[in-house]
């Protein structure tokens, strides 16, 4: 999906999502492409922080992307 798909697409996701996963799981905008994502997710959970959605810009080549979310560490919490 194009970026602005995947924003309103994280969006209706966090609305519908309850506190638990909330702080369980992070809930992100990545390239679709396998090998960017991996490298996204990897640079991102050096530094949750210092992301917003936007970044996944930078690691994207062909304005595809999807929302994906995984586990975050004991630590993060």
């Amino acid at each position: 999906m194009k970026y602005s798909e995947a924003i309103q697409h994280k969006k209706e996701a966090l609305e519908k999502a309850d506190e638990s996963v909330l702080k369980s799981y992070h809930l992100i905008i990545s390239p679709a492409n396998t090998g960017e994502s991996q490298k996204y997710i990897k640079a991102f959970l050096k530094d949750p922080e210092a992301f917003n959605d936007a970044s996944c810009k930078k690691f994207c080549t062909d304005d595809e992307y999807e929302v994906v979310s995984f586990r975050k560490d004991e630590e993060e919490k």
